[in-house]
């Protein structure tokens, strides 16, 4: 994936700027000011499932926010050009002479990266054991409980509810409850 004779540096960046500084390099490369230097610039991301009124939502945040990773070749003014970049606070590893990272730290960041393209499936859960909710679906819709058991893995929470005066558990899926 490295072109011949670029190396991986990492730029601070003002934190929630990262896409303005990728936009801005992107720009630059493309009118040619840093074309032959700068190879690409990424901002790994990862991608997150929330559970927001009763539907999932998809939800991309930085996996290293307030940096962004510039595969290039620091010759010339190049390091000044990409130090100067609107909201860019300079480089990791030092102003004078950057330092570019190491090739296992490289693949271990876009194997990172790419890993969770592939497989998305990281829930930001709701829900805490403890926390009154409400069932929103099912033939228990309407009844209001407190949540027992987290279950991570399969997306289900147990929630506990009074039928006819006694306590009774479901087993119900994350987006069958709502918080009260």
């Amino acid at each position: 994936m490295a072109v011949a004779g670029m190396s991986w540096y990492v730029l601070r960046a003002v934190s929630g700027k990262e896409a303005k500084v990728k936009e801005y390099i992107d720009a630059e490369i493309k009118n040619g000011r840093l074309g032959g230097h700068v190879s690409q610039v990424l901002i790994p991301t990862e991608k997150v499932f929330q559970v927001r009124a009763g539907k999932r939502i998809v939800k991309e945040r930085n996996y290293l926010p307030g940096y962004v990773l510039v595969e290039a070749r620091l010759v010339g003014e190049i390091a000044h050009e990409l130090r100067n970049t609107p909201n860019v606070l300079g480089f990791l590893g030092g102003l004078d002479n950057p330092t570019p990272l190491r090739e296992s730290e490289v693949n271990r960041i876009l194997g990172k990266a790419d890993e969770m393209l592939e497989d998305p499936m990281d829930v930001e859960i709701p829900f805490n054991v403890g926390d009154a909710v409400k069932v929103a679906e099912g033939p228990f819709s309407g009844f209001s409980g407190v949540i027992e058991k987290v279950d991570n893995d399969k997306k289900k929470v147990t929630v506990t509810v009074k039928v006819f005066g006694r306590s009774t558990g479901l087993d119900l899926g994350f987006m069958q409850v709502e918080k009260e």
